[in-house]
């Protein structure tokens, strides 16, 4: 199964939607264009949405750590919101909930980015 990425900007929020399996396959590749919807559209947040992500490996954390990174140097943050079971779990054994915070949903995720739905 390959990957399926959407984009959607609100405000100075860039939701990143994923669907399928994040590996070493498809994270180039979603690397540079999450980069490139980033740098066009002044964005300072995001919202990673992973509800329908059913496999996630090393090189997939590393895509969310480096983007993670980069929103840190704009002064943003990065919310993860509608985790799936798989996820969360590698999530949780990796320690990135130390550094990015988890939200029920899009509608909560921009509520705590203080960014009307």
């Amino acid at each position: 199964m390959s990957l399926t990425a959407s984009f959607d900007v609100k405000q100075d929020v860039l939701i990143v939607r994923l669907s399928g399996e994040l590996d070493h396959h498809e994270s180039e590749a979603l690397r540079n264009e999450w980069k490139e919807m980033m740098y066009d559209n002044g964005i300072r947040h995001v919202i990673l949405n992973l509800e329908d992500v059913s496999f996630m490996d090393s090189s997939g954390l590393g895509v969310v750590l480096g983007r993670y990174k980069e929103v840190l140097q704009l002064g943003g943050e990065m919310v993860v919101c509608s985790i799936s079971a798989p996820v969360h779990r590698l999530f949780e054994m990796s320690g990135m909930y130390k550094i990015v915070s988890l939200e029920e949903n899009e509608e909560h995720a921009l509520s705590a980015l203080g960014v009307a739905s």
